[in-house]
C-alpha cells in the first residue's frame, strides 16, 4: 500500500477540504452509514487501530460496530493537504471509551472523486 509523505502537507482550513470529505466526516459522525459508504471506492481501504477493512462490505460493518461500540463527540481540530489527491483531518474525541480522550489523524487518499483509501491513526 501506498505510503505517503505527511511532513510535505500544508495545514489548510476545515472549509478548504473537498466537499467530499466533509460530506463524508458529516456521515460518520451522524452514523449515516449509507452516504458514508457512498463516498468510498469499491476497492476502498480503511485501516483503524491496526485493521484493514476492504471494500464496502467490511467498511460498513466497521463503521456500523464504531457506531455502537461507545459514546463520543468529535471536533475538528486542525486539517492539511498534502496534494490533491491527500488529506489529513486531525480530530479530538471525547467520550466513554478507554482514555476517554483521543486525537486522532483521518488521512484521505482519494481517487476519481471518491476515497480510495482511509487511515485512522494517533
Amino acid at each position: 500500500m501506498e505510503q505517503f509523505d505527511w511532513t510535505q502537507a500544508t495545514k489548510i482550513t476545515p472549509d478548504e477540504l473537498p466537499e467530499l470529505i466533509t460530506t463524508y466526516l458529516t456521515a460518520h459522525q451522524t452514523r449515516d452509514l449509507d452516504t458514508a459508504i457512498a463516498q468510498y471506492t469499491t476497492d476502498a481501504v480503511v485501516t483503524d487501530d491496526g485493521r484493514d477493512y476492504h471494500g464496502p462490505a467490511e467498511i460498513r460493518t466497521w463503521l456500523a460496530r464504531a457506531a455502537t461500540e461507545y459514546t463520543y463527540t468529535s471536533k475538528v481540530t486542525a486539517a492539511y493537504r498534502g496534494d490533491q489527491d491527500h488529506f489529513d483531518v486531525l480530530h479530538r474525541l471525547e467520550g466513554n471509551f478507554p482514555g476517554g480522550v483521543a486525537d486522532l489523524h483521518f488521512r484521505f487518499t482519494l481517487r476519481d472523486g471518491l476515497i480510495a483509501r482511509l487511515i485512522i491513526e494517533s
